[in-house]
Formats: structure tokens, sequence, C-alpha cells
């Protein structure tokens, strides 16, 4: 999964525009396919399974990358960046887990990009605490909507206002402002010369995860956490002990060691996990539609 066979986006708006036409060749997957070569890369090392993957969500690596435009780097570094988070994705992915590579995968490439642009610049010499991340790059799209881009300082309402928007003390704001003193207003346009041709704020996007979505998300999580704990109660300890092992842990024990435990043969062990994870599920699907 070396990053030299991916392609790769030459400079110009040409080259970008041959890029992404090159990765929109590659086929997406469906999800019985993209199980299966997950599940021949993580048991028997199958690189070409791993390079199957990783080259179907180079278009996604790319509309992530997009929304990052605004930070003045080379789109081709972002977009390795972001490629790089994928393989990361990919090395790490549990199909078993039951959720589609892209749910998992947009993560590690937006947190791969953002660790290059903050590295890339040299006035975010700060540290890289999560407060300072979420400032740092939301400090632009806060300003934008409170009509802030007026040059030198911030005018302390102004500070006030951004500072209570994004949870964060007035000094952090003022430190963070002057660092990166320079700004560009999001509506001056991608180009001089031409007439319509949109404005930077086109190409940005909030990465991050309002409050009513994260506390939704938040409950949703606990609620399934509480429906699975007492649907485990239809199983009995051996159930129990082989359905976690198997579903529930980080890293699963196989079928050899657990047969070697209980004294069974490993197609017994896998009968038993495939009807633990039968019963769980009726017992969850049951559960909820009670609620």
């Amino acid at each position: 999964m070396a990053t030299n066979l991916l392609p790769t986006v030459a400079s110009g708006q040409d080259g970008l525009q041959k890029y992404l036409s090159g990765v929109r060749a590659f086929p997406m997957l469906e999800p019985q396919e993209e199980y299966m070569l997950a599940k021949r890369w993580r048991e028997h090392n199958d690189r070409q399974a791993a390079h199957k993957l990783v080259t179907s969500h180079l278009r996604l690596v790319a509309k992530i990358a997009m929304g990052y435009r605004g930070y003045g780097l080379p789109i081709g570094e972002v977009v390795s960046e972001g490629n790089v988070g994928l393989m990361q994705a990919v090395k790490r992915f549990e199909p078993e887990k039951g959720f589609r590579l892209a749910t998992y995968a947009m993560w590690w490439i937006r947190a791969s990009i953002q660790e290059y642009i903050l590295r890339s610049w040299s006035l975010v010499k700060l540290g890289t605490t999560a407060s300072q991340k979420k400032l740092f790059f939301n400090l632009r799209r806060v300003k934008g909507q409170i009509n802030a881009y007026e040059d030198g300082d911030l005018r302390p309402e102004k500070v006030a206002e951004v500072a209570k928007q994004l949870g964060v003390s007035e000094e952090d704001v003022i430190s963070m402002n002057q660092r990166m003193q320079g700004d560009a207003s999001l509506n001056v346009p991608l180009s001089k010369d031409a007439e319509g041709g949109g404005e930077w704020q086109d190409w940005l996007v909030d990465d991050q995860v309002d409050q009513e979505t994260a506390l939704g998300d938040s409950q949703e999580l606990s609620q399934r956490l509480s429906l699975l704990k007492n649907a485990m109660n239809v199983l009995n300890e051996r159930e129990a002990s082989i359905f976690e092992a198997r579903r529930l842990s980080e890293q699963p024990e196989t079928l050899e060691v657990l047969s070697q435990k209980f004294g069974v043969s490993r197609e017994r062990i896998r009968q038993i996990e495939v009807r633990a994870f039968e019963k769980v599920q009726e017992a969850v699907t049951e559960a909820a539609a009670a609620h």
C-alpha cells in the first residue's frame, strides 16, 4: 500500500481535474465485496485486496481535501496527506464491527490533513491541544459569519462573540487571531479576472459536528450500548464469553485460541458465535421495538 503506487495530483487546475477524473475511474465497492476484501487483508495480508480498498475510496479523500483549500497549501499535498490517512484507516479497519469503510476512514483522512496543515503553518507554534486545533480550524469560519474580517486585531465585542461561539477564552481568541494575521476574507474571489468564478468560502466546509448532533449521537450510542448489554442476558456463560471475544473485543480472538480454551473444534466455536450473534440481534430488535 505504498503511496507511490497511487495517482498523484499535478500542479495547476488542469492537473487537479486530471486527478479527479482518474480517481473517479476506480469502481465503488458493494458492501459484501468490501467486507471480503477487508477480511482478505486482515487475515491473509493480501496487499492486492488492501490496494483495491484504498483506490475505491480515493474520491472520498479528494472530496474531503477540497474542504481545506482555503489554507494556502498545495492541493496535491493536501490530497496526499489525506491518502496517508486513508491507508492508516484501511490497516485498522475491522469489517466485523458492522459499518462501512468510508464511515471509519473519514475521521482518519481529516485527522491526517489537519495535522499536515498544523505542521505547515509556521505561525501555529502554540501547541496542538484539542481546543487549539478546534480554534484554529474554526476561527476563519466564525469570523466570516459575524463579518469580523477587519484588518488588525479584533474589536473587543467581536472577540467576545467568537469566544462564546467556539467555547474558548477571549485570550485564546486574541492569541490565535494575532498568529493568523493576514487572513483573507472568505468573500475574496478565487480569481480576480474571472467573473462569477466563486469565492473562497465556496470551497470551505465546517468539519466540526455541531453540539446538537454530537449530543444526539452520544445519546444514541448510549442507548445502543444499553440495549446490547441487556440483550446479552439471553446468552449462557460460554456463549457470552465467545461473543465478547469474537465480536466486541478490540483485537478479536482467533477460532483456534477459543477452541483450545473451551475444548471444542474451531467449527463449533464458529457455530456458537453465529448463534450467539443471532440471539443478541433478535433480543436487541425486540427491545428496540418495545421502546
